[in-house]
């Protein structure tokens, strides 16, 4: 059974809500997302035009099916990259994120504001590496 292991040391600074370094051991297979933008199923933008919160949720999802149809849930992730059109969302960001990660374990995680995204109005984008335990 594949093992998770989330670090803090104590030689690196305190973390805002993301683990330093995750390690994984024992039999496992590792589950690599494409980028999620909160685009509802019928690929419109979800919420309100610069509705982030909505878009955030819609991504995340959009992340927990990518990760179900691989046999994955958001206790498998060990890492998350997110992509910010605005970085003063971000409080906004950890709010959404809380309620699908375990808070007490979060996976290492990466947050950039970047100037635009593939789709016209997107605002935030997820893209995770789950790892499963193989049975």
């Amino acid at each position: 059974m594949a093992v998770h292991k989330f670090q803090n040391p104590a030689t690196i600074h305190p973390t805002r809500g993301y683990s330093h370094a995750v390690e994984t051991t024992g039999p496992s297979r590792t589950i690599y997302t494409a980028g999620q933008l909160g685009r509802t199923v019928d690929g419109k933008l979800a919420g309100a035009p610069g509705d982030f919160r909505a878009q955030a949720v819609q991504a995340f999802e959009n992340l927990k099916n990518a990760l179900a149809a691989a046999g994955a849930g958001f206790e498998h992730v060990v890492k998350l990259n997110n992509y910010l059109v605005d970085i003063s969302h971000i409080q906004t960001y950890f709010e959404v994120r809380d309620r699908y990660v375990d808070t007490k374990a979060p996976p290492a995680s990466t947050t950039i504001q970047i100037s635009r995204l593939a789709h016209d109005g997107a605002l935030y984008e997820v893209e995770a590496i789950a790892v499963v335990p193989t049975k």
